[in-house]
């Protein structure tokens, strides 16, 4: 297999096999979840772990973002961080310094307290790498799944699609951008992806649950778009319709992908919030977040299970595409000069 998640049918298969022991377990491993409840009391106790392999610039910034995005989407307040950091032979102690640094920046700008892990040198290895496991609580009663999707929702998604990847390439690839004709300008706005429009959700996802019953969120990471669609529908039972023009995708990143060949429906996209609502809904739900600065659109409708995974397009109503891997993964993994 190529670099990137684990298809999801075979990903789906493996999960299926392991058996929860402990009753306390409310949420174990499920294709699409984003984290795992465990029953204490009156709350619910949510657990993720995520990992760092693609981005280096701003590791262990990064590492608190995806973690916490994860946890925000169940209606979680996250709280704790343990991570490990896996560096190359070669680092230098500044550098170590500087990952700790973004590390307990980024903890202390969304109120999550460090309380371990590990840091090694590692042999093997030609880059950074980080994981991390984020611990946070969260109401029973304010409890969001991926798979509570219901036919007849709408689906909203938030700022824009894509924005993590084209940050990513952006910091990592910006000579190879100059050389396909992209404007320094462009490279510039899509290096500060990161903070604006940013790739965190968990204010998005906070002002979602508190403006509307939202019936499920999902965080799309590695896969994009698509693969967060996917895993919604595939978690839920359902399947979806979805509206190609209603899609928001920002010009920095339609600059980016064009020069690169990549489709920004399967590049990797954290900052977006994909929400699914009663259509009553939809207004609120985005008139909530516009009053807050945070673009919301409707870009579909949750169908029976029956009418599959399709997408309206200029040109007539289409399967939605399936990507082999993240759009990201196919860049890294071929000859840049290609």
């Amino acid at each position: 297999m190529k670099a990137g998640k684990l298809p999801v049918e075979l990903l789906t298969d493996l999960l299926g096999g392991i058996e929860i022991n402990d009753p306390r377990v409310v949420l174990g491993p499920k294709t699409g979840e984003d984290a795992a409840l465990i029953d204490f009391g009156d709350r619910y106790l949510v657990a993720k772990t995520d990992p760092i392999t693609f981005a280096t610039d701003l590791i262990g910034w990064y590492l608190v973002q995806v973690n916490a995005n994860d946890l925000a989407v169940m209606g979680a307040t996250p709280q704790w961080l343990m991570a490990t950091a896996m560096l190359p032979e070669g680092t230098e102690a500044d550098q170590v310094r500087e990952v700790f640094d973004q590390l307990t920046v980024a903890c202390k700008e969304l109120g999550v307290t460090l309380i371990g892990g590990h840091t090694e040198i590692t042999y093997g290895i030609d880059r950074p790498l980080a994981v991390g496991a984020m611990l946070g609580e969260v109401d029973k009663d304010r409890v969001v799944l991926t798979s509570g999707a219901k036919p007849g929702d709408a689906i909203v998604i938030t700022k824009g699609i894509a924005v993590e990847g084209t940050a990513i390439l952006a910091r990592e690839a910006a000579d190879t951008l100059t050389a396909h004709g992209v404007g320094a300008d462009v490279i510039d706005r899509a290096t500060e992806f990161l903070f604006s429009p940013g790739i965190s959700v968990v204010r998005d996802a906070s002002i979602a649950v508190d403006a509307a019953p939202v019936h499920a969120m999902h965080d799309p990471t590695e896969g994009g778009l698509v693969g967060g669609l996917l895993e919604m529908a595939m978690g839920a039972g359902v399947g979806m319709e979805i509206d190609r023009t209603s899609i928001p995708v920002l010009p920095e990143t339609q600059a980016v992908c064009d020069a690169l060949g990549l489709d920004p429906l399967g590049l990797i996209a954290s900052g977006s919030l994909l929400a699914a609502v009663a259509p009553d809904d939809v207004q609120a739900l985005t008139t909530a977040l516009g009053d807050a600065g945070i673009g919301a659109f409707d870009i579909g409708r949750v169908t029976d299970k029956s009418q599959g995974l399709r997408m309206g397009t200029a040109s007539g109503n289409v399967d939605l595409p399936r990507f082999e891997r993240d759009e990201l993964a196919r860049f890294f993994g071929r000859d840049e000069t290609s």
